[in-house]
This record gives structure tokens, sequence and C-alpha cells, in this order.
């Protein structure tokens, strides 16, 4: 590798490490969590995902998604049985990725990809706005006005320097730029200290202390599930975004796997569960990161943090990651979307709109799982009006159906609308060569069909049927000659 791209990786992930720090010992926090927990579990998977996963420049840590579906067992059962559930969570995401269901991702439509992004930058700024609190008090005066002007300076930063040069990544050097001087003037502002003090050890490798019975199983197996879907999720949503942004291909199964095997360690190392991050992938992607070496340089930096540099580290203003975080989002919301409303169907923009609404208010699997039903019931819907028939009386008086389209269980009613059993001939012939059968839901259409016409006194002959077709009509036990 070149050492202009090794450079370019190793400062990437260094500003990625940055504004992993918040974002985690946040998470944490908000899972009732010991903050290292959340850096640890950031190291680990960083590390590892970045090392094995199938996208490179890509970033994983412990997950506000994540962070959110664990709170309510944390809080019943304690931190080991979370522990157990990452282990657990793990190993289904491996699982996955071993099955080779990452392809699934390729189901979720453009509209939903589109709502994913906006409804994640939304969030992402969203989640800045706590930063102006001081408990669940907001800021007021002096403290908010320099809180503010501190912001406004790292954004500035951000997108002016590209402007001067691009041989060193414009968020690092606002991080820093503001650290400094906030530290010589004594600005008397928030810093990463003020959130947690985040020096410790080394991780430490420790089975999770519960009982290994079926009734921990009962309790761990519902809330690894959801975790190892949320993950998944997250994940591959954001490696296709990341394939869009580098024009490359990532290699989602990998991926799955190394990310439920980073998972399990984190689970036997004290550290919190994860998934991939899309607004520090995107830091790391805007700050030149490409390779491998930009995630491991995040991760063991977090790591170098926790052991070595938390004295200097928990001196950094709050209000430079904010910034950078606000840029984040900014750059991460695709504005795209807007000027296309007038120029795409209505049912996609309801679909952007709706994953983001949802995103925003409740889960992202919750809105992505909404935006693929609407998505999947407009496309039967449209499939299911282009269904037509050409028909015309033959020379010895029978009548010929030419059907075009799909049959499945949305079109098998205007499929046997087309039909006039009562008053057509004794004899009618149905041409199959531009109908395609899809599910059950056809062969029961074409069945109904048959008797229809049965109890009319009439024959009706099948013709130009697919082998496939044929096959599902010989499973099902209905005739089609």
């Amino acid at each position: 590798m070149k050492p202009a791209r090794l450079r370019a990786d190793a400062l990437a992930g260094l500003t990625t490490s940055f504004a992993l720090l918040p974002e985690c010992i946040a998470f944490a926090l908000v899972a009732h969590l010991n903050p290292l927990m959340g850096l640890y579990g950031a190291f680990i998977l960083c590390t590892l995902t970045a090392l094995f996963g199938g996208r490179p420049g890509m970033v994983s840590g412990a997950a506000g998604s994540m962070a959110v579906v664990i709170v309510a067992l944390v809080v019943q059962h304690g931190v080991q049985y979370l522990l157990a559930t990452v282990l657990l969570g793990g190993l289904i995401m491996m699982a996955f990725g071993l099955l080779r269901l990452g392809k699934l991702v390729r189901m979720v439509p453009h509209p939903v990809m589109l709502g994913f992004v906006n409804g994640l930058a939304i969030v992402i700024a969203l989640a800045q706005l706590e930063h102006f609190k001081n408990g669940e008090a907001w800021l007021s005066g002096p403290p908010l006005y320099l809180m503010a002007g501190l912001v406004a300076l790292t954004m500035a930063i951000v997108y002016l320097l590209p402007r001067l040069t691009r041989s060193v990544p414009p968020a690092l050097v606002a991080i820093l730029g503001v650290g400094l001087a906030v530290d010589l003037l004594g600005l008397p502002t928030r810093t990463l200290g003020d959130m947690a003090h985040i020096a410790g050890g080394l991780p430490t490798f420790a089975l999770p202390d519960i009982p290994w019975n079926l009734e921990t199983l009962q309790i761990v197996v519902p809330y690894a599930v959801i975790m190892a879907m949320v993950g998944l999720l997250e994940t591959l949503l954001t490696l296709n975004l990341t394939d869009e942004i580098t024009e490359s291909r990532g290699y989602p199964d990998r991926e799955c796997v190394a990310l439920g095997a980073a998972n399990m360690a984190s689970g036997l190392l004290g550290g919190m569960g994860g998934c991939a991050m899309i607004g520090q992938t995107m830091i790391n992607l805007s700050s030149g990161g490409r390779g491998r070496l930009s995630g491991v340089v995040a991760g063991v930096m977090v790591l170098l943090f926790v052991l070595f540099l938390s004295p200097l580290i928990e001196r950094i203003p709050l209000a430079a990651l904010v910034g950078v975080m606000f840029v984040v989002s900014q750059q991460t919301f695709a504005w795209a979307s807007l000027r296309v409303v007038n120029k795409v169907p209505v049912n996609d923009v309801l679909v952007i709109v709706a994953v983001t609404v949802i995103t925003v208010f409740t889960d992202l699997a919750v809105a992505v799982l909404c935006g693929i039903i609407i998505a999947a019931l407009n496309f039967a819907w449209q499939q299911a009006r282009e269904l037509y028939a050409d028909t015309h009386e033959e020379a010895d008086g029978s009548k010929l159906y030419r059907l075009h389209g799909t049959l499945f269980f949305a079109s098998s009613t205007p499929f046997l609308n087309q039909f006039d059993p009562a008053n057509d001939p004794a004899l009618v012939t149905l041409d199959c060569r531009h109908l395609r059968f899809v599910d059950y839901s056809a062969v029961a259409a074409l069945k109904t069909l048959r008797e229809r016409y049965s109890k009319a006194g009439k024959h009706l002959r099948v013709f130009h049927l697919s082998e496939r077709c044929k096959q599902m009509l010989k499973r099902a036990g209905v005739q089609h000659d």
C-alpha cells in the first residue's frame, strides 16, 4: 500500500476515534452501564470488523440502536445477563452470515434507503442537543453563547479548511484546534470529562456470571434475537450506503460473520454489543478513510485513550465534538431526496417520509420494516393493475383469451374478472404465453376458472404454460391441457 494511502487512513482513523468517544459513552449511560463498557465495545467491534469484515472504511461500535434494545434487560436482570445476550446475539449474527443471508439487504428499496439515511441524520442532530443541557435544564446566557460559538467555530473549520488544504482531515483539525483554544484561553465550557471519566485498564476475559440453565435462556433469547436483527439491519444498510459513496463493492455475508464474532468477543471481554455506526462511518469516509487501517486505528486509539491518554482526552470540549457531528448530520442527509419530490411517484415519496419519521420517533428496525411493507404493497398493487386480456373469436366459433401480466395473490380477482363463463361459447382457449404464475393464489385462480366453465357446461383449454407453471399446477393437482 502506498505511504499516502496509509497516512490518509491513519489520520481518518484518529479523527473517527475522537467521534467514537462521546457517542459510545452516551449510549452506555443510556443503557445504564459503566461508560468503560461502551469504550471497550467500541475498541473490540471497531478493530475486529475493520480487520476481518467485508467493508473496509466502515466503522462499528457501541451503537445507540443497540443501547435502546437492552435498557430493559439491564434494569431488570443486570449487566451479566447483558453480556450473555451480547454473546448469543453475536452467535446469531455469525449464523446469519454463514447462511449467506446478507444478500437479503437487496430487498430494501431505494426509497427506504433514503428514509433510513434521512432519519438517522435527524437522529444524529437531535442527539447533539442533549449537550446543550446542564442536567435537565437547557443552557442559557453566557454558557449557551459560548457553547454555540464554539460549535459554530468547529463547523466553520470543517467546511472552510478543505478550501485551503486537503492534506489533513478537517474534522481532526477542528477538534484539536478548538480544544487547544479552549485550554489556552481557559474558557469555561463542558468537556468530555464532564460526561464520564474514561481512565481504565485492559478488558479482561470472563464468562458471564449467570446460571446457565433454561430459565436464563428464556430471558436472554428474545433480547439477543432483537439485538442481532437490529444490528444486522443497521450494518447492512450502512454497508450499502458506503458502497454507494466509495463506488466499490462490499461483502455483506463476510461483514455479518465478522460483526457476530466481534460481538461475541465483546461479550466475553466485558464490552457492549454494537454494529455499524453511520455517523462515525461518514466521518471516516469524509476524512479520507478507505482501507482497513482506518478502522483499526480508530479502534486501537479508543483503547489507548482509556489506558494512557484519558487526562488529555477528557479536556476535549464537547462543543468541538458536537460541531463535527452536526456537520456529519448535514452531510448524511440525502438532500437530493427533497429535490425529487415532484419527479418520483407519490408512493415512493410516502415511503421516504414514512421511514424518516418512524426512524426519528421509534427505531430503525420498525421504520425499515414499515417501509418495506409499504413498498411491497405498492409493488403488488401496481403489478395487479397491469394484468389485462386480449380476446377474439376464432374461425371455429371458439373464443381465445390471451392474458398479459403476472398472476399472484393481488391479481387473482382481476384475472377472474377478465372472463365471462356464462356468455362465452362452449370452447374457450386461454393462451398463457405472456402470463406469469407466481404463487399458489395463481394456481387457485386457474382452478377456480376451470370450475366456473365446467359448471357452465363449457370446456377451457390452457396453452403455452411455462415449465415452471406446469410443475406448480402438477403439484397442486390441476390439469392444464
